[in-house]
This record gives structure tokens, sequence and C-alpha cells, in this order.
């Protein structure tokens, strides 16, 4: 029998480009990965809108 492994949102935000979208993967408390499949227009608002906060 296989080991299992834990499944941990442990890591990095990542973010790569597949066909003309971009593909974002965000850790989660708990376990699990949150999976986005923007386009460009979504991350340049997402970019515009995380700017304002973090100021």
């Amino acid at each position: 029998m296989a080991a299992m492994k834990p499944r941990t949102g442990d890591g990095p935000i990542e973010a790569t480009r597949e066909g003309r979208d971009i593909i974002l993967r965000v850790p989660l408390d708990g376990g699990g990965r949150l999976v986005l499949s923007l386009k460009q227009e979504e991350v340049q608002e997402l970019s515009r809108v995380l700017q304002v906060v973090s100021d």
C-alpha cells in the first residue's frame, strides 16, 4: 500500500501562464490550494486593488 501524504497548504503563492490565462494557486489554511484562472485584465485589476490596500 502506498504511503499517504498529508494535504498541506504550505508553500508559496504560484502564478503560471497557460495559454491566454494566468493560473494563480494560493495555499489555504487547513490544507489544499485555491486555484484561480484569470484573464490579463483581471490580473491588472487585482494588482490595482492589492496596491491600494498595501499602501
